[in-house]
């Protein structure tokens, strides 16, 4: 891994192999609530928790201070993607919940649609980064800013929350993968 921005678009292979499996949960109508919870988990603790920290605490604010906005352009729209995928995220776990507690079939389209809101969602915004936003982010930045970048990112990867959990995630959406994708 070179740049920050290869960093970055590393973690969006596994969000869009957890959306993938998304996708096959809702065409499959699933109603296994471990695995459910345990994407709603993965959304939240890596896609939002880790991916979406490193991008709002280091590349955003490096990106803005090469002149980029935070009301208005790319940032602002990565930002506002951000915050409508935790609302989809919150979506699903409210409907999880309700489901657990009533074992109500009529909740589950409503957990099916925040799915698919996600998946829709993520797939766009990752290109969106990967195609247009890491590219201008490429030619902004130098290398020793790519690279000081990447060491910060390196640092969130093996700090306190980091640490283990990363990997952790991983042989999570390769076990749900395991179940959903044959």
């Amino acid at each position: 891994m070179d740049t920050a921005t290869q960093n970055l678009e590393n973690d969006h292979e596994y969000i869009l192999r957890l959306t993938d499996i998304m996708e096959r949960m809702v065409m499959n109508c699933s109603t296994d609530l471990p695995d459910m919870e345990m994407v709603v988990n993965l959304i939240r603790q890596y896609a939002d928790a880790f991916h979406h920290a490193k991008e709002e605490n280091l590349f955003f604010p490096l990106l803005v201070e090469k002149g980029f906005s935070n009301e208005q352009g790319p940032v602002s729209v990565m930002l506002h993607d951000h915050d409508e995928g935790r609302k989809f995220t919150e979506g699903m776990a409210k409907g999880i919940e309700n489901y657990k507690r009533t074992r109500d079939d009529s909740i589950l389209p409503d957990i099916y649609l925040n799915m698919q809101g996600y998946i829709d969602l993520l797939r766009a915004h990752i290109s969106k980064e990967n195609n247009v936003l890491f590219k201008m982010a490429d030619r902004l930045l130098s290398p020793v800013e790519q690279q000081k970048l990447l060491a910060a990112f390196i640092g969130v990867e093996t700090n306190d929350y980091g640490n283990g959990k990363i990997q952790q995630f991983i042989i999570d959406i390769e076990g749900l993968e395991a179940v959903y994708m044959d």
